[in-house]
């Protein structure tokens, strides 16, 4: 038993007790600048390695160098938490090891029997090494006894650990009592009296001090933590965009291999050199990448291995010895206020390739190293007719491409083929159809419309026949006793309904079966899903882009600017590589724009300018854009 207590006590304490340099026991242990602490031998061995004028040492952890002091490597900070716990330890395996261990040996690692006890070193001695240590300058003084005696006292560990009360370095006989803040010291009250007592010392119960600095240092720490997570969320958008640039490399090496197969023979070369092009440019942004990620993991981990140390030398050491390091931990805190995020540039994430007919000397492509949007297609103009709109408001595309546009004013929903030409409608006071005034529409992937009217949500099919219809929550939070349902999103599982009149968002499921109800004081009319699994709207009053997730809780909510002036926010649309579009009006029309933002809210480019006045927005299957503009519909294609 007594054998695998000291088994025990070794493994507790060997984590935390072992010289990262010797991996034995400390032995008179020296701390840095860094907090890393290790046994002034092996600090000795690795100056003497130097160069002889070499006034730093470097951390074999950390790599942080720490400057030599005028004394020489002895008078650097001793560990004495550290000491005190070794000592104890070596005790105690001593003491447990008595019953398994009658014949105990030598602690020089010779195998000797060992026939003395030194009370200093807390070390078993033998004859030769208790003869050395009475020649040594260093150990002379030291309490030797012999084994037998000090095994029959059963010294208790608790006598050998150093008094709580710690006595000051200048007046002996006089306790710590007080902490200079001026000075950064520990005082005694004679201290206190004689070199600490005018005006300029700033004097504090140590209680009050180590309270206060413990609350300093917490604070700073969980500065260190939003870093962290800011950090890991920058990563992993890094990690998004690196994915998507090759996807999109990948995609222009199809296109261009396309193209290239077109025009067979007379291309093929003109196509590799395109092709070295497009893989030069990806390379180098590539690289971008991986120094913003190597960047950034560097900064972390430099402040991992700084809270490392704070952190185990708040929960090791005492008070006092606290308030004495107080200035090192403050001094290595202080990296925190450096630490510096490379942020995203998901403008390098995109690469695609214009190819075009090869004639002469002419190239095969051209390289697009920006996203561009390009008008594809527009139709409607302003009146009642069929092909006409008074407000068109809210859009959505069928999987055959088939355009479905609300007109707001006219209280009508339209289909129009994917090139623009009109197919049929559905008006307020068709009663086949049960619509009376339709405002946004959204179509789920096995070809569902849905559609928002008054209060009530209906579903229609491809040719626009009524289907079914459902009722979102009731629920009044604020007050509000009319429903007013604008804003309609679908993804692959679920329904979000925006009520603009009780400020709530209503989430189903795709049979309009209720799954939750959010308040939010800042919904109005129009609403999406994003594809990151979050709830993305505008408030046009307040001028704001917000995203919360499906529990209400907000994730971002940023101002939208134009020309450097706060600008409404209308349509709103995310991609699947977890950019967010978003319509900005200008004061005038004709000057308004469409904004990409990522997934943290960060604005990113303006992606398509001069549009009149924009309102909703819709994916078609093929990937285009179309934008319900009040009086026409336009189909940008994203290059």
């Amino acid at each position: 038993m007594a054998e695998a207590a000291a088994k025990t006590v070794w493994k507790i304490s060997q984590g935390h007790l072992e010289c990262p340099i010797c991996c034995c026991l400390f032995k008179d242990p020296k701390m840095l600048d860094c907090l890393h602490s290790f046994c002034l031998n092996c600090l000795e061995e690795m100056m003497s390695k130097q160069k002889p004028e070499a006034e730093k040492i470097t951390c074999p952890v950390c790599r942080r160098e720490t400057q030599v002091p005028d004394g020489g490597l002895q008078s650097l900070a001793s560990s004495f938490f550290l000491s005190s716990l070794v000592d104890e330890v070596k005790q105690q395996e001593a003491i447990l090891g008595e019953a398994s261990a009658p014949t105990a040996t030598c602690d020089c690692g010779e195998g000797k029997e060992a026939t003395w006890r030194c009370l200093n070193c807390n070390d078993n001695v033998c004859q030769e090494c208790q003869k050395a240590h009475r020649r040594v300058k260093h150990t002379k003084e030291h309490q030797i006894i012999s084994l037998g005696d000090w095994q029959k006292s059963k010294m208790p560990p608790a006598e050998h650990s150093k008094p709580i009360t710690r006595m000051c370095t200048i007046h002996h006989d006089h306790p710590l009592c007080f902490y200079c803040d001026t000075c950064d010291t520990l005082i005694c009250s004679m201290c206190a009296t004689l070199d600490h007592r005018s005006a300029e010392h700033n004097l504090l119960k140590i209680d009050d001090t180590i309270r206060s600095f413990r609350s300093e240092v917490d604070n700073i720490l969980q500065k260190f933590e939003k870093s962290r997570q800011h950090f890991k969320s920058t990563e992993k958008s890094i990690e998004h965009a690196r994915t998507r640039l090759q996807k999109k490399l990948a995609q222009a090496h199809s296109d261009i291999d396309a193209k290239a197969e077109a025009e067979i023979t007379k291309i093929r070369n003109k196509a590799k050199l395109l092709t070295t092009k497009v893989d030069n440019i990806g390379q180098v942004r590539d690289r971008q990448y991986e120094k913003a990620l190597m960047h950034n993991r560097d900064q972390m981990e430099r402040a991992d291995q700084t809270i490392a140390a704070v952190n185990d030398l708040m929960r090791q050491v005492d008070d006092f010895e606290l308030l004495e390091l107080k200035p090192k931990v403050m001094h290595n805190l202080e990296f925190q206020k450096e630490l510096k995020c490379e942020p995203v540039n998901h403008g390098l994430s995109f690469i695609g390739v214009r190819c075009q007919d090869v004639v002469s000397d002419a190239e095969l492509g051209e390289v697009c190293v920006s996203k561009k949007w390009q008008l594809k297609e527009e139709f409607g103009k302003e009146g009642t007719g069929d092909e006409e709109f008074k407000l068109a408001t809210a859009v959505a595309c069928f999987r055959n491409g088939d355009i479905v546009v609300t007109d707001t004013d006219l209280k009508r929903l339209s289909l129009f083929s994917s090139t623009g030409r009109y197919k049929t409608s559905v008006a307020k006071g068709d009663v086949r159809h049960q619509l009376e005034a339709p405002w946004g529409v959204a179509v789920s992937h096995d070809d569902l419309l849905f559609v928002t009217d008054k209060e009530k949500v209906k579903v229609f099919d491809t040719e626009l026949h009524f289907v079914r219809e459902f009722t979102p929550s009731a629920d009044d939070a604020d007050g509000r006793s009319e429903s007013d349902l604008t804003a309609v999103a679908v993804d692959s599982q679920r329904v979000a309904v925006a009520d603009s009149g009780r400020k709530v968002i209503s989430v189903h499921n795709l049979d309009g079966s209720l799954i939750a109800s959010i308040s939010n004081n800042m919904v109005e009319n129009f609403l999406t899903i994003s594809n990151f699994g979050c709830l993305v709207f505008t408030n046009v009053l307040d001028q704001i882009l917000l995203c919360i997730d499906f529990k209400g809780k907000e994730m971002f909510s940023v101002k939208t600017f134009m020309n450097g002036k706060a600008a409404k926010a209308t349509g709103v649309l995310c991609d699947d590589d977890e950019t967010i579009y978003v319509v900005v009006h200008s004061r005038n029309q004709g000057h308004c724009a469409v904004q990409r933002y990522d997934s943290n809210g960060a604005f990113v480019a303006t992606v398509a300018q001069g549009l009149y006045n924009p309102l909703g927005m819709a994916f078609t299957p093929a990937g285009d854009v179309i934008v319900a503009e009040v009086h026409s519909v336009k189909i940008f294609e994203r290059m």
